[in-house]
């Protein structure tokens, strides 16, 4: 599949900026069943200072804001080639040792809620990724889909307390499950082309365990599924803090509005 991604970030500051950076995770991954065809970068008010891959091979391009402009903005299109591996990633790549990804972070630490899911959790005479299967609905079950009632500060361990969250959190309390269970688990922002329309209001995020003989393995909480063609792979990391779109400094103003306006939709190939 061949889908085609527009994703502008705009920023408007209650004051003029008298300097800042940007760092940005917006370039898509080439990884299994993942392609990039195209991917262009442009801004307004800002200036790409450099590129690099940080620890989790995320693409990183860093960014400083020009002196005294009071609105930026972070523009992003191109095309990315995807197939279907039922989920599967495969091998594990990156700085970081696979032990890494066992390790509990502040979003990702579980507490008596969580343990309490666990506990929930069927385990399946079918394999590990049943049983992670089941993992998933049972916090689908327990954290209703809810737009305003998280932060992205917010831990897996409150969106279980408080019952409502989005996709961030349903990954979040997915990552310190598995991890208790002796299961490395990573986060990941991408892409998601939806059914029922094209624009949409933000990102997504879901998470891959590392599976005996398979490797990373996807899976989408919030949705129910692995994911598909329809998916493309953003940035990793052991939290949302490691694969977080865009994170950064600015001195001068604060933010005063965050626009988001994204467009994902299927490329048709000319036969």
């Amino acid at each position: 599949m061949r889908l085609s991604i527009r994703h502008t970030t705009r920023y408007r500051f209650n004051d003029e900026i008298s300097h800042g950076i940007q760092r940005l995770r917006l370039t898509p991954k080439e990884t299994q069943g993942q392609k990039i065809l195209d991917w262009t970068m442009e801004y307004q008010g800002a200036r790409e200072e450099f590129t690099y891959d940080d620890q989790n091979f995320n693409h990183v391009t860093l960014i400083g804001l020009e002196e005294g402009v009071r609105e930026v903005v972070v523009s992003c299109h191109g095309t990315v080639a995807t197939e279907d591996n039922a989920g599967v990633i495969g091998q594990h790549a990156g700085h970081l040792p696979l032990w890494a990804f066992l390790g509990h972070t502040a979003l990702t630490r579980p507490g008596p809620k969580i343990k309490a899911l666990i506990g929930q959790v069927k385990r399946s005479t079918g394999g590990m990724v049943e049983t992670l299967h089941n993992l998933s609905a049972v916090i689908r079950d327990n954290v209703e889909y809810s737009v305003g009632t998280t932060q992205v500060t917010t831990s897996g361990e409150e969106a279980v307390a408080c019952g409502r969250g989005v996709c961030q959190d349903h990954a979040h309390i997915f990552i310190a499950a598995a991890r208790s269970l002796d299961i490395p688990a990573r986060y990941v922002s991408g892409y998601l082309m939806m059914n029922d329309r094209v624009d949409q209001d933000a990102t997504h995020a879901w998470a891959e365990a590392h599976v005996h003989g398979l490797g990373w393995v996807g899976f989408d909480i919030s949705n129910g599924i692995s994911p598909d063609p329809r998916y493309v792979r953003v940035a990793t990391g052991r939290d949302y803090a490691d694969a977080a779109p865009v994170t950064g400094i600015s001195f001068g103003a604060l933010t005063e509005d965050l626009q988001v306006d994204l467009a994902v939709e299927q490329q048709m190939v000319e036969q």
